[in-house]
């Protein structure tokens, strides 16, 4: 029978490990981690002759002490030395959460994501944060906003519902960047928010001129259930993994679809995404099984 004792101690050691735990998911994995994931894949019609390397940058939420300008600018490092092709931003540079002892502004952080550099160059869309936190566009129902500016001001092009024809080799691709899908905050209906989005998929695929294949930057995932076969890639941002990720489970994922997009390599009637588990935290600054990443796709 155990003990008043034996159950005190082991009482003890639960609570010690509790807060270890708490410590690690608030104050070490997301500040001092810094994973490079890889995936690799060829879609269905993708070129042989095509052998693409992507790098993405997902969810910064740029401000300190969790993500200030010297670990932005280590970050930028590490994705040069990755030797991708390209380099993908995939929106939320602003921090989207209270939990900062200084906020980085977009002009600091934009200065030091202008040193990325690529062969196919840098190309950005912007995520629901970078919308939110312009409290001038909100009210005045359109852009640009702020982090738009920055980053088109650095060199960064921006791509709303665009496309662009890239060529490696000689073989010709088609990058497309989605408008935000939750872009403005329109009230509540009961318990539920209302969003309005400034994406528009037919019209961005209908500036694709050929039958090159074409990758879709797009910064939340659910819109991968309305993506045609057509598009070979979709890539996204946004979940951070669900920060909190256990066994391949997230308790919590901003997402209408829950799991089913949290994270990783999703195939879904021989169509491809990929969710970047991102770099930064939203809402509350915890990481906990899913470190900060740097994300790599090879393709072909």
């Amino acid at each position: 029978m155990p003990t008043r004792r034996g159950i005190l101690k082991g009482l003890g050691y639960t609570l010690l490990a509790t807060a270890g735990l708490a410590s690690y998911a608030f104050a070490i994995e997301p500040v001092f981690r810094l994973a490079v994931e890889r995936y690799r894949m060829t879609p269905a019609g993708w070129p042989s002759a095509l052998k693409l390397r992507l790098a993405v940058i997902a969810d910064l939420h740029a401000g300190e002490p969790y993500m200030g300008r010297d670990r932005i600018a280590h970050i930028v490092a590490r994705a040069n030395g990755l030797q991708a092709d390209a380099i993908l931003l995939l929106g939320d540079f602003a921090a989207g959460h209270k939990w900062q002892t200084r906020r980085v502004p977009a002009r600091e952080w934009a200065a030091e994501l202008k040193h990325l550099k690529a062969p196919l160059g840098v190309h950005a869309v912007l995520g629901n944060h970078d919308w939110w936190d312009d409290l001038l566009a909100q009210k005045a129902g359109r852009g640009p906003v702020l982090g738009r500016v920055a980053l088109e001001h650095v060199g960064i092009p921006v791509y709303e519902n665009a496309v662009i024809r890239l060529s490696k080799q000689g073989q010709p691709f088609w990058l497309a960047g989605l408008g935000d899908q939750i872009a403005f905050k329109r009230g509540r209906a009961g318990r539920r928010m209302l969003f309005q989005g400034v994406d528009d998929l037919p019209g961005t695929l209908a500036k694709v001129t050929d039958d090159s294949p074409i990758i879709l930057m797009a910064h939340e995932p659910d819109i991968f259930t309305r993506v045609p076969a057509r598009v070979a890639l979709t890539i996204s941002g946004h979940t951070h993994g669900g920060q909190v990720r256990l066994l391949g489970y997230s308790p919590i994922v901003p997402s209408q679809f829950g799991n089913r997009y949290a994270y990783g390599h999703v195939i879904e009637d021989n169509r491809h995404l990929v969710v970047s588990g991102g770099l930064g935290c939203s809402i509350i600054p915890v990481r906990f099984g899913v470190p900060p990443e740097i994300t790599v796709i090879e393709l072909g």
